[in-house]
């Protein structure tokens, strides 16, 4: 049985979190990609800033991920507990995403 009440409590507090920490990354990476002199205006910002958009999104996707992952793991192991070890790669292979975005990143940041 879901219980929505749980789950629109659990998003009313973790949705404003996650888009407050986007948004500092963003920031951030919007201030780290002010230029140092009026030569270094394109590549370098446009670096940071698609930089900071494959980290951040990434992780966003990855939590989201792990969310409906977890969820569904927790379910299949109260039914089943021999599902532990298999629920746990599911849960892993989607925090891969936020691994994959920040692995990108550092290769657009290493070419600038």
């Amino acid at each position: 049985m879901i219980r929505t009440g749980l789950i629109s409590r659990t998003l009313k507090v973790a949705l404003p979190a996650a888009a407050a920490v986007a948004f500092t990354g963003f920031f951030c990476a919007v201030c780290a990609a002010e230029p140092a002199s009026a030569a270094n205006t394109g590549s370098v910002s446009w670096a940071f800033l698609s930089a900071a958009l494959s980290a951040g999104l990434s992780a966003l996707a990855a939590g989201i991920a792990v969310a409906y992952v977890g969820a569904a793991a927790v379910g299949a192991m109260s039914e089943k507990p021999e599902l532990a070890g298999r629920a746990l790669i599911y849960v892993g292979l989607a925090e891969g995403i936020a691994i994959y975005g920040l692995i990108i990143a550092i290769m657009i940041l290493s070419r600038v």
